[in-house]
């Protein structure tokens, strides 16, 4: 196989030849049917984020895939990351450099990616995540309900319960979708900076170039792309706001958030479910709910991907010294310092995105990293009777 070849170009100087080629490999690809992988995210995202840009990889002069990504410093990460939950070469099937090869070829010390789309068996290194995702199939969001209700009886007739809970409480339950009000994205964007406050996470929304995204992605409406809220009122009241991405039959689920104090009703879960039902008459047949973790997730989720989350860096003192650090962390804290090296990564590769002055980093760093520390000595931290 001759050598793959890079060239990085803005997505302002791709050729709509390059663009219908980038259409042409979605179609072929099924791996591929995120609105993730869309040119209208790349497009909105190419204008709206530091350092973006498209790497075209080719082989003896012929196009084999595109790479939208960002930059930061000598660090490439996939284009709008944090916020990115699915990336990968656009490529033909069977066609598809290795996560490895890209890197290699990439004009940087290190790639960092977190939900890298695995479509070979040798995709190269990292850790293996899954997400998930609730599929209706040709039957649609009824019989999906059904059965979710027959297996998971107790914790969906608890939701229905929380509903007329609502409605004697507040008011008759109201849900809205396709909603693009700039206002109501401003009241999402300070719950979830509220909620990153309060469960000590970095503040993605703080940089400011990620809100700005949110609000770009909200003004596309073409044929198999969109970007739109949903909204559930109690009464007057609004409880919950759900942003999510639509390409052809598939949504995703983006930005969750209520209001904390209505919580004992579930009204993220009613929305949810109400969003997916009307959804559902609309043409969509598949619902992304992300990485798993949350434990909601698996009364609504009956199928799972894998992608994979890596940092490749270039031989040389940046791999020497990770390596050193992870054995010294794994001797102080009796074989745990892996995890501990991830959890740091994964903030770090948050931070990293948002944030594009060195300065920033660095202190959003400092803060990931003791908070780590605080919580694995927590863990190791003796039980004492009272």
């Amino acid at each position: 196989m001759s050598l793959l070849h890079v060239e990085i170009v803005t997505t302002e100087k791709m050729s709509e030849a390059q663009w219908d080629l980038w259409r042409e490999m979605l179609t072929a690809n099924p791996l591929l049917s995120s609105p993730y992988f869309r040119p209208e995210f790349a497009r909105i995202a190419g204008r709206v984020c530091p350092g973006a840009a498209v790497a075209v990889l080719s082989r003896g002069g012929e196009t084999v895939g595109f790479f939208p990504h960002q930059r930061r410093g000598g660090t490439i990460q996939p284009l709008a990351a944090p916020m990115n939950d699915y990336h990968g070469v656009i490529a033909m099937p069977g066609e598809v450099p290795s996560l490895a090869e890209v890197a290699e070829a990439l004009p940087a010390s290190k790639l960092n990616v977190t939900a890298w789309v695995k479509q070979s068996e040798s995709d190269g290194p990292g850790e293996q995540r899954r997400t998930v995702q609730a599929e209706l199939g040709a039957s649609g969001f009824d019989a999906w309900y059904a059965e979710r209700r027959t297996t998971f009886g107790k914790f969906f007739k608890d939701k229905e319960r929380c509903r007329r809970s609502m409605q004697t409480e507040f008011g008759p339950l109201r849900v809205e979708t396709r909603l693009r009000d700039p206002d109501m994205l401003n009241w999402l964007i300070d719950l979830k900076r509220d909620q990153y406050r309060r469960t000590g996470r970095h503040d993605i929304f703080a940089c400011g170039w990620t809100a700005e995204l949110l609000h770009a992605l909200l003004k596309a409406d073409t044929p198999g792309f969109s970007a739109s809220m949903a909204g559930l009122w109690a009464g007057d009241k609004l409880a919950a706001v759900e942003y999510s991405l639509f390409a052809g039959d598939q949504c995703h689920f983006w930005f969750p958030g209520y209001v904390p104090e209505l919580s004992r009703c579930s009204p993220g879960i009613l929305l949810s479910l109400d969003t997916m039902r009307m959804s559902a008459e609309t043409g969509v047949r598949s619902f992304d709910f992300g990485f798993e973790g949350e434990h909601y997730k698996k009364y609504f989720c009956n199928a799972e991907r894998w992608v994979r989350d890596a940092v490749v860096v270039r031989p040389g003192l940046g791999a020497t010294v990770s390596r050193a650090a992870v054995s010294a962390l794994n001797l102080a804290g009796q074989g745990r310092g892996e995890r501990l090296r991830n959890s740091v990564r994964r903030r770090w590769a948050a931070i990293e995105a948002c944030e594009v002055t060195p300065g920033n980093r660095l202190k959003g760093g400092l803060q990931a990293a003791g908070a780590a520390l605080a919580k694995l000595s927590s863990k190791s931290a003796p039980r004492v009777s009272a």
